[in-house]
């Protein structure tokens, strides 16, 4: 594979990849002029092409056994360009020294994500290899060089919201139970909520259960699941019918959106011993109405908590 060497400052373009792909032997020439054609229309403009290439779920031409998903076009990619692969795992990374380095709108205008900060140096992760314009911005306001790395876009998408939101406003809120702790990654944080109690009313708390019931809304969801566990408690989302991982938090802030989410449910906050049932009305961000059924029932670790999303 020959690495490609390219000073401009653009945005990948989708033919250009699929020559490369082809001269590699990784895509047919049928496959690469139909996606060509189909280019053409308006709805691929904005996408990155890693991400238009792999919802095609091509299979490798040189290994009929190998899916061009999303990770191995990023993988090949990386390749390509003479960059470093990243895989982002939440739990090696500072969120509150990464997220110091540029504004969520900033970060999301590019798609990119500060994964590491060094005495010298901030590692940050794109899927837009040629796409410079933030690092000479950002190196004026940071006085640090910045190091590229490739990472799936959808990766940097995922975490870009959570590091930002609810991975904030969860270190916030232990930093609120555990006053005398000094937070230093998302692993000491999971540590740190085992102890220690919040109240309901706390801002971290409040941001928590907004960005949860956007996020809900968001991936239509027609339940939400807060499950409380010993360590920390499983957030989870019923949709289309499936159930979905989407979060873990430590059982003390757990707790407390909990107590938030029974406060504006007018349930009785206090009681803790016996199931309840409530309702909250409230609004999406494009201004339609919902209503949400509120039940819990005490669990040996804790009040579990559903939510059923009605649109009136």
């Amino acid at each position: 594979m020959n690495a490609v060497v390219d000073t401009s400052d653009r945005k990948l373009d989708l033919h250009e990849m699929l020559t490369w792909l082809e001269q590699d032997g990784i895509v047919g020439e049928d496959n690469a002029h139909m996606l060509r054609t189909l280019a053409i229309d308006t709805e691929y403009t904005n996408k990155n092409p890693l991400l238009v290439i792999a919802d095609r779920q091509w299979v490798d031409e040189r290994d009929q056994h190998t899916l061009l998903s999303l990770e191995f076009l990023s993988l090949w990619l990386a390749e390509k360009v003479n960059l470093p692969y990243f895989r982002i795992d939440p739990l090696k990374i500072d969120v509150r020294k990464v997220t110091s380095v540029m504004s969520y709108a900033y970060a999301h205008r590019f798609n990119i994500l500060p994964v590491k900060i060094d005495a010298d140096t901030i590692t940050v992760a794109t899927a837009e290899p040629f796409e410079r314009e933030w690092e000479s911005e950002l190196s004026r306001i940071n006085r640090k060089q910045f190091k590229r790395v490739i990472t799936n876009p959808e990766e940097i998408s995922r975490y870009l919201l959570e590091f930002y939101t609810v991975s904030k406003s969860v270190i916030g809120a232990v930093n609120e139970a555990n006053e005398a702790s000094n937070i230093t990654n998302l692993e000491s944080m999971m540590e740190l909520g085992r102890a220690g109690k919040l109240d309901a009313n706390d801002q971290h708390v409040v941001n928590i259960v907004d960005w949860l019931l956007q996020y809900a809304f968001d991936q239509r969801a027609s339940d939400i699941h807060l499950e409380p566990r010993r360590e920390q408690g499983n957030v989870r989302f019923r949709i289309d019918g499936v159930m979905h991982q989407v979060y873990q938090i430590p059982t003390t802030v757990m707790a407390a959106v909990s107590s938030r989410i029974k406060i504006l449910g007018r349930m009785d906050v206090a009681e803790k011993r016996r199931p309840q049932d409530g309702r909250l009305k409230t609004r999406t961000p494009e201004g339609q109405e919902v209503e949400l059924r509120l039940s819990t029932m005490p669990t040996a670790f804790g009040e579990k908590l559903v939510m059923r999303i009605f649109d009136p």
